[in-house]
């Protein structure tokens, strides 16, 4: 079994909440236009400054996906 890559954008300032909620939306419209094997995405809030978008990916999507959405960093996924 491959593993799975936590893909992640971050966002920052009062509308990083709404931001990433936002992304996520894009990320599932990528998954689905690309027919990718997971479709594990979602958005988390740290505090009123700081939240995250994020997809998961296999390895041997990674690089593919990381070319052409250009996250800001990336984290083996566990769930």
């Amino acid at each position: 079994m491959s593993r799975k890559i936590k893909l992640i954008w971050d966002f920052r300032g009062p509308a990083s909440a709404k931001t990433a909620e936002h992304h996520e939306i894009h990320l599932k419209e990528f998954i689905e236009t690309e027919k990718l094997p997971l479709n594990i995405t979602g958005f988390e809030i740290y505090n009123e400054m700081q939240a995250i978008a994020f997809m998961v990916v296999t390895d041997e999507n990674m690089i593919a996906v990381r070319d052409a959405l250009k996250p800001h960093r990336g984290e083996i996924f566990s769930e």
